[in-house]
């Protein structure tokens, strides 16, 4: 379990955005104007209200998460640093990353970025063609994205980027020579996700009037397939379902969320797990600023966790990662037996789609594809 004195994670959301992305559901916004001084005293409140929550803590890693963070200016992501760096003081090889799109405008900005004191980048190329970035809503072309790439390359001591595949018509070889053509920009880190159609978003309604078709489940599964192969065999295999690394490259920052270690979350809608409790902070900008100037912090809802729910969101997000989970470190947070089907466990190994070792449980690489339905029958919600 999470001690007191154990490192600590800090997320910040940056709610705004350019346009909104025809696939995100994320909590992003569209505003004319940003009153940038009210955001970052409201963003410092929020945050010292987290630091007398959980004192006596090291920050191991900051995330800016968005939205659009690189639309942050440097002086305000400085400013969180310092604040998160002065409540709690920071471990010594602490990763602050910072997602960004890969425009040029946004570009000029990295190495004010990095003087603020950023360290890792997180770009959304999101694909290598025109017509699939248009597709996806994307403003940058591939030209200006992979320019921006190499800035941050050269002004980011670490960099990831994201790419997103089972776009629709995009064949298998299409996919296996886009996504050599990623890895070979050498990059640490790739974050790469199939397309999913989620409720809320356009391409939701599109789906719903006919004018989007799924991905094919079985097409989906091969190409997969083909991502970890590929992966693994130039040196960043994954250690988590949709993301790859070289060995020692892993986002220690989202390492935290999957090997269920507390968090703190501020900004609109951020959430946050700390001692047992989950926060959740408004999720309306406008609510959001609302709430730290009456209130001094954004939060919503703040809810004590059973052992139960806690033993549940482990072995959830644990069973993403390549490394498994501690079954024993789960039963410890349920407060008696790790909250999972013995027979369904059972059946799952014979079939090779799981393999526990000791107290060590995890999916092989035969379950990865079929997790999500593996979770649903092993896990006892």
């Amino acid at each position: 379990m999470t001690g007191i004195s154990d490192p600590l994670a800090l997320y910040v959301h940056w709610p705004f955005c350019v346009s909104k992305c025809p696939y995100c559901d994320f909590n992003s916004h569209v505003r004319e104007s940003v009153d940038q001084a009210a955001w970052r005293a409201a963003m410092l409140a929020d945050l010292r209200h987290e630091a007398e929550q959980l004192p006596g803590r090291k920050v191991a890693s900051i995330f800016f998460g968005g939205g659009t963070p690189s639309l942050m200016p440097p002086e305000t992501v400085a400013a969180v640093i310092a604040e998160a760096e002065a409540r709690w003081g920071f471990t010594p090889d602490v990763e602050i990353t910072l997602e960004a799109n890969p425009s040029s405008v946004e570009a000029a900005r990295f190495a004010d970025l990095a003087a603020a004191g950023v360290n890792r980048a997180s770009l959304g190329l999101q694909a290598l063609d025109d017509e699939s970035l248009k597709f996806l809503g994307r403003a940058h072309g591939v030209a200006e994205g992979l320019a921006a790439l190499e800035t941050a390359q050269s002004v980011f001591g670490r960099v990831s980027f994201d790419l997103i595949y089972a776009r629709p018509d995009q064949t298998l070889a299409d996919w296996e020579a886009e996504l050599r053509r990623a890895i070979g920009f050498g990059t640490e880190h790739l974050s790469l996700y199939q397309l999913t159609i989620e409720p809320g978003t356009r391409f939701a309604t599109m789906f719903e009037k006919g004018e989007l078709a799924a991905y094919d489940p079985d097409a989906a599964a091969d190409l997969f397939e083909a991502t970890r192969t590929i992966t693994a065999e130039a040196g960043l295999p994954a250690y988590e379902i949709s993301n790859h690394a070289r060995p020692g490259a892993e986002s220690r920052h989202n390492l935290t969320y999957w090997r269920y270690s507390d968090y703190a979350g501020i900004g609109p809608g951020a959430h946050g797990r700390r001692s047992g409790m989950a926060t959740v902070r408004r999720k309306k900008p406008e609510n959001w600023m609302a709430s730290v100037e009456r209130n001094q912090h954004g939060i919503e809802r703040e809810d004590a966790l059973t052992p139960n729910e806690r033993a549940v969101e482990a072995l959830v997000m644990g069973l993403r990662l390549g490394e498994g989970v501690d079954l024993s470190r789960v039963a410890a947070l349920a407060g008696g037996e790790a909250p999972i089907d013995a027979k369904v466990l059972a059946r799952l190994i014979a079939h090779g789609l799981a393999v526990r070792e000791g107290d060590r449980l995890r999916i092989t690489e035969a379950g990865m594809p079929v997790l999500e339905a593996i979770l649903r029958e092993l896990v006892l919600a």
